[in-house]
């Protein structure tokens, strides 16, 4: 009874996905250490619970209004990264009981951020969190529906890369830098990436709904490219961060993970309005942001023990 309770709301609120609200915390956390030597370790864990907490609440009221608007009762082009968590059109949970979980998820990663403002000198943290809430809440939310107006790519780049990166670095530095504004651009860049990916498979339910992402607003055939700029732009982005010693050169391993990166792209340019083939392309990206942010961290580690 238990088991099955605990698995299908680890399912509801996207678990495996979480790496998308960990890995900014965890750059923006050895960011600061590696510019600053400071590093608390039970901010590390209350920060890197707080985020997901965001994001669960997020992914539940996602799933509630896109039930509402009836975008997932007509998607069936269903894949293990996209449609949507589908507990609710599979009658594992009531559509009520999502909402009332999401204000759940959203209040506890709130108690958590509330904490950390309270121990960090200023109100930044309570700033961010506050934004971080309503923009989630909303991103969905009947009338306002962010996502279906060309703004989630954006928002969700703004919330997991920017803001994440230069909230979990502002706790531990208790100070702002450049370098966390431009290493959080190629995080923004991957996650948003995910996203817009996950969209192609989406994109007839999307279209029918009238929820105007970019790869509907483009087509999928041009929208390809649109994946391709947010791709190199990471790695541009580090190239020239490291070249312009904004940060350590350490910070070049994520270069390592570009076979990953041109085989996602690959698979797009040929599948791109395919759903099954594309599945692997899918994977490939969400791979990419987790090593990216893992070896972008491990780099700042070591340039500071260096």
């Amino acid at each position: 009874m238990i088991k099955d309770f605990l698995k299908k709301w680890i399912i509801a609120i996207r678990a495996p996905f979480f790496t998308a609200s960990a890995i900014p915390v965890l750059v923006g956390t050895s960011l600061a250490w590696n510019l600053t030597g400071k590093f608390s370790f039970y901010k590390f864990i209350l920060t890197l619970i707080g985020v997901p907490l965001f994001n669960a609440g997020t992914n539940l009221a996602n799933d509630y209004y896109d039930h509402k608007t009836g975008n997932d009762e007509i998607n069936t082009n269903l894949t293990p990264f996209s449609g949507g968590s589908r507990v609710i059109q599979k009658g594992l949970i009531p559509a009520k009981h999502m909402l009332i979980a999401s204000f759940l998820f959203f209040g506890l990663g709130s108690i958590i951020g509330l904490y950390l403002n309270a121990v960090t000198p200023g109100n930044l943290i309570l700033f961010l969190g506050i934004f971080g809430l309503l923009s989630g809440f909303f991103y969905t939310f009947t009338p306002i529906l962010i996502g279906y107006r060309g703004w989630g790519e954006f928002l969700v780049g703004l919330n997991l890369g920017t803001l994440a990166i230069i909230g979990a670095f502002y706790v531990q530095a208790h100070t702002l830098s450049w370098a966390a504004f431009w290493l959080s651009l190629p995080i923004g860049f991957l996650v948003a990436a995910i996203l817009y990916i996950n969209q192609f498979p989406d994109y007839e339910a999307d279209k029918a709904v009238n929820k105007r992402h970019w790869v509907v607003i483009l087509g999928k055939k041009k929208a390809v490219y649109g994946y391709y700029f947010l791709i190199l732009a990471n790695y541009l982005v580090i190239l020239f961060s490291v070249i312009f010693r904004v940060i350590t050169p350490f910070a070049l391993a994520p270069l390592l993970t570009l076979p990953l990166a041109f085989g996602a792209m690959k698979i797009l340019k040929v599948n791109y309005d395919k759903i099954a083939e594309l599945i692997p392309a899918q994977a490939k990206t969400v791979q990419t942001h987790l090593f990216t942010g893992l070896l972008l961290s491990l780099g700042l580690v070591v340039g500071r023990v260096v």
